[in-house]
């Protein structure tokens, strides 16, 4: 494995992602104390034709297969975007310890903004959230692959 940092794994998945025609995003996830990388992933909505093909949750379902386990808890996730709500659930399931993303989502993002769905009543598991990581790159990456589209 390179010496690459995880959130620089989950840059080049979600370049890999833009290449075959997806919107950019990646997701690593983690163990903290050992370093490994469970699982990695870039949406894949569009590929396999399935609306729940997030880059999180394929990163997710990596990572319990690899364990055989259904939840991760102590481990963490780094993102290139700030989860949707679809994602933050998959994540509050999953149990992982700890989210760290790049760039802030006002429109789609569901842990800073949107539902907050961390800090609802019903939210049984909310792990610790640290966004903005490298947040300029990962905002170009976004415009410049909707940019071109247009």
């Amino acid at each position: 494995m390179s010496n690459s940092t995880p959130m620089e794994i989950a840059f080049q998945e979600a370049e890999a992602a833009a290449s075959r025609g997806e919107v950019p995003v990646g997701a690593v996830v983690v163990d903290p104390t050992s370093g490994a990388v469970l699982g990695r992933a870039g949406n894949r909505t569009e590929e396999l034709a399935d609306p729940t093909a997030h880059a999180e949750v394929l990163a997710i379902r990596q990572a319990c297969a690899a364990l055989g386990e259904p939840r991760l808890p102590g481990l963490d996730l780094y993102v290139t975007l700030e989860p949707c709500a679809l994602c933050a659930a998959a994540i509050s399931f999953a149990r992982l310890r700890r989210v760290y993303f790049g760039a802030y989502d006002p429109k789609g993002g569901a842990v800073d903004h949107g539902p907050r769905f961390y800090s609802q009543p019903t939210c049984h598991h909310a792990p610790e959230v640290y966004g903005g990581f490298d947040e300029t790159r990962a905002g170009a990456l976004l415009r410049d692959f909707f940019r071109d589209r247009r």
